[in-house]
């Protein structure tokens, strides 16, 4: 078997691959989640891409030639040193792939003011990589971006439904909107953030578009593999889907499967 993986360093990155599963079902996938070490996005930019390239390692291990970093940390952090530096010595013949540029690409169609607005990680906020990317792309387009730090922990202790989540939400929005009365377009540059979404939208106008990942990536990975034959030839399709995780598998397995509304079953290994 030759799966597609799915890397995350916690739970975000099953909205990925939830939306994946949905548009390419055929395909067999590995999802592992280092939650053991999580969350990643306050760490330095040298723990992150040991933490990335580790976890790279171990879904080659698992045959997998195609993977998608469903991390907004590590894509910003460690993809392109991946890429550029570890793929031509260890697996050249592989590729790693992230979530960042997909969006980025989304984003022009999404804004008539051409102001953007960021949230994520303190650490995707501090690499600058969606600025940059945007800049690349559409140089008309300004983008704001606000820290989250407590997003993550809510939805990982599934505290994101409890009264006092609100008052972080609200804040970072607050915060975010006053930056920039312009900004007509939200991206979430965390695949955490789409449980969020119910909570994010009381607190934004209808008027302002809020950009979640999850369906972007797999459009994106569906035109990567018609584009690709080479990689997509070497993918099984057995339907299939396996999970492993850096924590206490029984732990992941209720929270994933809260995730996905579907009974799962995790492995343990070790990192």
């Amino acid at each position: 078997m030759a799966a597609i993986g799915i890397f995350d360093s916690g739970y975000g990155g099953l909205t990925i691959l939830d939306s994946i599963r949905q548009k390419l079902p055929q395909y067999d996938y590995v999802y592992l989640g280092d939650n053991a070490r999580a969350p990643y996005g306050t760490r330095s930019f040298e723990v992150v891409y040991r933490y990335t390239l580790q976890c790279v390692r171990k879904l080659f291990e698992f045959d997998c030639p195609l993977i998608i970093l469903a991390c907004n940390t590590a894509s910003a952090k460690a993809l392109r040193s991946i890429q550029q530096n570890d793929l031509p010595k260890i697996a050249p013949q592989n590729r790693v792939l992230g979530v960042i540029r997909p969006t980025v690409e989304a984003v022009d169609k999404l804004t008539k003011t051409r102001s953007v607005g960021l949230l994520a990680t303190s650490g995707t906020v501090q690499s600058n990589s969606y600025p940059l990317e945007i800049k690349k792309l559409y140089p008309d387009i300004s983008i704001t971006s606000q820290a989250c730090p407590m997003w993550v922990p809510l939805v990982e202790n599934n505290e994101f439904t409890n009264s006092g989540a609100e008052f972080f939400i609200e804040k970072d929005l607050k915060n975010l909107l006053a930056a920039d009365t312009n900004i007509d377009a939200i991206m979430l540059g965390c695949t955490h953030y789409p449980l969020l979404l119910p909570l994010i939208e009381k607190f934004v106008s209808p008027k302002i578009n809020i950009i979640s990942q999850g369906k972007i990536v797999a459009e994106s990975l569906n035109d990567y593999l018609q584009r690709h034959p080479e990689i997509d030839k070497r993918l099984s399709r057995n339907s299939t889907v396996q999970f492993y995780t850096s924590e206490q598998d029984t732990k992941f397995s209720q929270s994933a499967s809260l995730f996905l509304n579907q009974d799962i079953v995790a492995q343990h290994i070790e990192m």
